[in-house]
């Protein structure tokens, strides 16, 4: 109960002081298993995502986020394991036969569909998009039945930037793009440089 009411004030204060907007320009909103893969320049990028999907679908959809952050004792853990039900991933692992996708597998493997950041970490540089890190290609090619759907999220890394106490009247817009799926000849660097492209085609044009 008490996870169930700390989600309620979390994506409702979120769509408050966002404004947030869901557009569903290359596909819309289905129960069927997805991978949502975005543009990562804040720490509530996740939940903003998340607010943004119709109750349905967050009932199945879980984040995928970095265990040196989240799992800390306290609320940070409460919230991404009670609240959000998050898929921890260890991305300072030392051992290297372990594979540091096997949560985000298992997660698929149940049937649920994730939030994933294929930056691997946030974008603070003046660039829109970070490279892609290999992951997507992986879980694409181990899931090919699976839809892989960017969306571009517009506008949250100014309605709170850096060193500000209360948040920007800002809206954020979340641009959900069109399914890809990994070609049967496709290797890895023209499916990232694809995947990538689809993302960066969902960012609102400068004026």
């Amino acid at each position: 109960m008490l996870a169930a009411l700390t989600a309620f004030a979390i994506t409702s204060a979120a769509r408050l002081i966002t404004g947030a907007r869901a557009l569903w320009l290359g596909c819309t909103p289905q129960p069927v298993q997805r991978l949502y893969f975005a543009n990562h320049s804040s720490h509530g990028d996740f939940v903003l995502l998340w607010a943004s999907l119709p109750a349905p679908l967050r009932q199945r959809t879980r984040p995928v986020a970095g265990a040196d952050y989240w799992a800390k004792p306290g609320l940070r853990d409460f919230v991404i394991r009670k609240v959000f039900n998050g898929v921890l991933i260890d991305r300072q692992q030392s051992e290297p036969h372990d594979n540091p996708l096997q949560p985000v597998l298992d997660a698929l493997a149940a049937g649920d569909s994730l939030i994933f950041f294929p930056e691997g970490t946030r974008n603070l540089t003046d660039e829109p998009l970070l490279p892609f890190k290999s992951g997507l290609f992986h879980l694409a090619a181990g899931n090919p039945s699976i839809e892989l759907v960017p969306v571009w999220i517009a506008n949250l890394n100014r309605v709170m930037p850096k060193g500000r106490a209360l948040p920007l009247p800002l809206l954020c817009t979340l641009s959900f793009g069109e399914p890809l799926h990994l070609d049967a000849a496709e290797g890895k660097h023209a499916f990232l440089e694809r995947a990538r492209q689809a993302l960066l085609n969902l960012a609102p044009k400068e004026a």
